[in-house]
């Protein structure tokens, strides 16, 4: 990524609200048609939720590297992909664009801007979600990046599309936007005394990945002429 540090924010601001617009308001629109039917609410909001991240990927991805999630900042940051220093000014934006995008939903749907959450998302079972959620999330990602760039953004779309079911927390997955989701009453939101094990819980599923990235895909070793070392991975 070559694009001046505003260009990349700016990004990371639009993506990230664009993301949680999409994740409230297909609660909102789920809940509403599926009328007493909470699977295909979640099929809604699990659909929508995937498309709308590898297309988000596909669109940033060269700009900012569309990570809209601090945890995906630090794995950058820790393989050294992402200057430590941008890690701080990534998450802000992030979180800015993820209130930028709840508030939107709120008003599309005729709702009451300022909310508090009212759905209780708490116990070990819920952490053990977002931690297994967050550690797949990254390990996709480095995985990917490692071997083949070009499949990320379907990858992770995929990813959360399945992790929404598989997970008892539905996968949040990320710091900021659960920080963020604590301002909805929507079926999306949590309450605000249940934000801290979710956040605590997705940042030890990041680190986990991190470290299990570097065992799975280890950066590979310098040699003195790169022009006459075989490929990577081909026999010479």
């Amino acid at each position: 990524m070559n694009e001046p540090l505003c260009k990349r924010l700016a990004a990371e601001v639009v993506g990230s609200a664009f993301l949680l617009a999409t994740i409230v308001g297909t609660s909102i629109m789920g809940a509403k048609l599926a009328a007493g039917a909470p699977a295909m609410a979640l099929f809604v909001t699990s659909t929508s939720a995937g498309a709308m991240l590898t297309v988000l990927i596909w669109l940033f991805g060269p700009v900012s590297g569309a990570h809209l999630n601090p945890v995906v900042s630090l794995a950058f940051s820790a393989n050294g992909q992402l200057a430590w220093r941008d890690v701080l000014p990534y998450g802000l934006a992030q979180l800015a664009g993820f209130a930028i995008g709840l508030w939107s939903a709120h008003a599309m749907f005729e709702l009451p801007v300022l909310q508090v959450a009212v759905t209780a998302r708490t116990g070990a079972g819920h952490w053990l979600a977002e931690a297994i959620a967050t550690f797949g999330l990254i390990l996709v990602i480095l995985g990917c990046v490692a071997r083949r760039p070009s499949v990320v953004p379907a990858a992770v779309g995929l990813y959360i599309a399945a992790a929404y079911w598989f997970t008892a927390s539905t996968a949040f997955a990320n710091p900021a936007m659960t920080l963020v989701r604590a301002l909805t009453a929507t079926p999306a939101g949590i309450l605000p005394q249940h934000v801290f094990g979710f956040a605590a819980a997705e940042i030890a599923g990041a680190v986990l990945a991190i470290l299990a990235g570097r065992y799975f895909w280890p950066a590979p070793r310098s040699v003195p002429d790169q022009a006459a070392a075989p490929p990577q991975g081909i026999p010479a």
